[in-house]
């Protein structure tokens, strides 16, 4: 990453699974306020696959729940899950001429580079961790369009989300893709090598429109109120028709692990369980455990405190014939029960609407 930079910010970092990242540059609820008013800059966690070879689209097409696009400049959200029908990862797949770039969470890469390598057969693919190749960095909030639109080169700004365009910004070679706004504001993800980062990032920061540089406790707050289910809080190990996360399965499409176990959820018609937003007056604990009529009925993914709503919110999993029967619903939060009223996500309207919003069948 490019610490130097990120420090003369005032950046504070924290470890992440062995890996650095910017936490916050002081004040994060003010950072949090300025993206949804203008727009921030953030460096992304990512790994990076890159499957290489005449058959990469269809090898990876037959492996994750959505499908995958072969022409140049698209892409696609997608899962990849375990034969329980469990989320083992998300990452985003993008076709860029004769390869696929697979984004994953940071400490996804390395295990799902080697399984696919041991998966290869006889078909014409290669497949490599490639995250030390790259950087990216995600433009997020309603002035993100002008921003890009400012400093990108030799393009237009892309328009339909998970497309992408190449061009160059601070005399380098970028891509930037239109994302599926997990923020709930319009944004972008700029794409370049890792030699270049510092560049980039500079010219992201001071030239064009004002920008304001977002730590990670800062995404948290931005999604969270977005109503955005991610991979470490609400995804891992979930059935995605339990989380609700329809825009990476495609049901028409072959088979893939996992898919016997989304087809009967999908024609049970309602899951067990659903992710909801809930306001409260305490911010819980994540794991803190949901109660109705003194059962057990879910559990909280994650809570803070709003900045755009100046109010604690949280996501958790509860049982859906529970939220059917409209009952009063209680947190338990240090040894107390605190009462919680289920809210509609996402809990804070922007200039985007998170692709991720969680949508069931019924």
């Amino acid at each position: 990453m490019t610490r130097g930079l990120h420090a003369d910010y005032g950046a504070e970092f924290e470890t992440r699974d062995g890996r650095t990242v910017v936490a916050h540059y002081g004040r994060p609820e003010r950072t949090h306020l300025a993206v949804r008013n203008g727009v921030g800059v953030i460096e992304m966690d990512y790994g990076v696959v890159v499957v290489e070879g005449a058959d990469a689209v269809d090898f990876v097409d037959n492996t994750v729940s959505n499908r995958v696009p072969a022409a140049d400049g698209e892409g696609c959200y997608a899962l990849l899950l375990d034969p329980q029908g469990g989320i083992e990862t998300d990452c985003y797949v993008y076709s860029a001429d004769e390869r696929l770039l697979c984004f994953t969470p940071a400490e996804r890469a390395t295990p799902l580079a080697e399984d696919w390598s041991d998966k290869v057969f006889i078909q014409d693919v290669s497949v490599r961790d490639a995250t030390d190749e790259f950087a990216v960095f995600g433009v997020h909030g309603p002035s993100a369009t002008e921003t890009v639109a400012t400093l990108l080169a030799g393009a237009s700004v892309p328009e339909t989300p998970l497309t992408f365009v190449r061009g160059s910004l601070a005399g380098t070679g970028v891509t930037v893709v239109a994302t599926d706004e997990q923020t709930g504001e319009t944004g972008y993800e700029v794409v370049c090598a890792a030699d270049d980062a510092e560049d980039v990032l500079d010219a992201l920061l001071t030239r064009g429109t004002p920008t304001t540089p977002v730590g990670h406790r800062t995404w948290n707050t931005l999604t969270l109120e977005a109503g955005t289910p991610r991979f470490d809080t609400e995804l891992v190990g979930r059935v995605p028709n339990v989380a609700g996360v329809r825009n990476a399965l495609d049901f028409d499409k072959g088979c893939y692990v996992g898919q016997e176990v989304v087809s009967r959820v999908e024609n049970q018609g309602r899951p067990s369980e659903r992710l909801v937003g809930l306001t409260l007056d305490t911010v819980p604990d994540a794991g803190a455990t949901v109660v109705a009529g003194g059962d057990d009925v879910g559990a909280v993914t994650r809570g803070a405190t709003s900045p755009s709503l100046d109010r604690p919110v949280a996501l958790a999993y509860v049982d859906s014939g529970t939220l059917e029967d409209g009952p009063d619903l209680a947190v338990s939060v240090d040894s107390e029960t605190v009462d919680v009223t289920v809210t509609a996500l996402p809990f804070v309207e922007g200039s985007g609407r998170s692709a991720r919003l969680p949508r069931y069948s019924d």
